[in-house]
């Protein structure tokens, strides 16, 4: 799967439609994945969680508790089911890579 981002360069998703290359993230690139998927062009509150997912894959490199990152928004712990479809889709949204299949039952 290919989403064309601009006349000089291509995001490019795994088979799971996770994006390989995390550097080619970026807002505009979420809000046309959310669309696609139904989601909505996303909230304030939304990319801020997208945001903060990605603050702390960069400095754990793993999948942190979601909770956390609720937290980490000042939002309510379970903020993630209210923002998003399911946390995997978040994960997705932020242009995370694939967490891989032990993770993903996490998420």
């Amino acid at each position: 799967m290919n989403t064309r981002l601009d006349s000089s360069s291509t995001a490019v998703f795994d088979l799971d439609g996770f994006l390989i290359d995390p550097a080619m993230w970026n807002e505009k690139l979420a809000d046309r994945i959310a669309q696609t998927d139904g989601i909505g062009p996303l909230s304030k509150a939304q990319f801020g969680l997208l945001q903060a997912l990605r603050s702390e894959f960069s400095k754990f490199n793993n999948v942190t508790a979601l909770s956390h990152v609720c937290h980490l928004v000042g939002q309510e712990a379970d903020c993630m089911q209210h923002l998003f479809p399911n946390p995997r889709e978040a994960w997705r949204l932020a242009g995370l890579p694939n967490p891989g299949e032990e993770a993903k039952t996490y998420l």
